[in-house]
């Protein structure tokens, strides 16, 4: 496997389906995979003919998280290298939501940590009945540290700390139960139900997209007051939105 392929790219009209391709590993997220993923949501941002986007794995799990083969050498006596990979990782897992295109996670099997987090950070998700999903960092002596935002978030405090203390995982069911995931399906539909909405996002007015996902982010960190406002001024300038495009 060489650097080149551990992200595999491809296009189903306006919809760009990027699939993390390490499957022996479970799509561990080493540092060339990191920066493959990375560097896909940039590309897909910058492509004015794609109009959203799909995040997969191959095989049989969406992603196992760090590739812990890879910490014998991120120690405190390489202290550069270890804050180069933070800030990578730090920047893969904002990019889902700081996209302007809206973007749905498709999760077969496991999505662990750093795994976890970009499933959860995109727009959508969609699981297979077979996934699962957790946190289990502290059992290998690790902080969660830049995923802890995201879980927080999502699952709101009292089982965000019982998921990150514990190491508990969470299957397809729960994740739908809680509103984490949108659509469980069977694992040989999940890529085709992710791709479908997809597909019905690229067919909205793309500045109406690109405001709604913007709005949508800003006002879940303002007070009442704040977002109302910035949802007044949305609301005005949308009226010069043209119908298609």
């Amino acid at each position: 496997m060489t650097d080149q392929n551990v992200l595999l790219t491809e296009d189903h009209g306006a919809v760009r389906v990027l699939r993390m391709n390490r499957p022996d590993k479970l799509n561990a997220l080493n540092t060339p995979l990191t920066r493959a993923v990375l560097d896909g949501l940039q590309a897909a941002e910058a492509d004015d003919g794609v109009r959203a986007v799909v995040l997969t794995g191959a095989g049989r799990a969406f992603c196992a998280g760090a590739d812990l083969a890879e910490f014998s050498e991120l120690t405190p006596h390489n202290q550069e290298a270890v804050l180069r990979r933070a800030e990578l990782t730090a920047r893969v897992q904002t990019m889902p939501q700081s996209m302007s295109k809206p973007i749905v996670s498709v999760v077969r099997g496991a999505a662990v940590g750093g795994g976890a987090g970009l499933a959860t950070g995109c727009d959508m998700m969609v699981v297979a009945d077979d996934a699962v999903l957790g946190y289990p960092e502290l059992r290998h002596s690790i902080v969660p540290a830049l995923v802890m935002t995201g879980l927080q978030r999502q699952f709101g405090r009292k089982l965000a700390f019982e998921l990150l203390s514990t190491g508990r995982m969470l299957d397809a069911g729960e994740l739908v139960a809680l509103g984490v995931a949108n659509r469980v399906t069977a694992p040989g539909e999940a890529l085709k139900v992710g791709i479908d909405i997809a597909t019905g996002w690229a067919k909205t007015n793309t500045r109406a997209m690109t405001a709604a996902k913007s709005l949508f982010y800003r006002v879940a960190d303002l007070p009442f007051d704040q977002a109302m406002q910035a949802g007044r001024d949305v609301n005005a300038i949308m009226r010069g939105f043209r119908e298609v495009g």
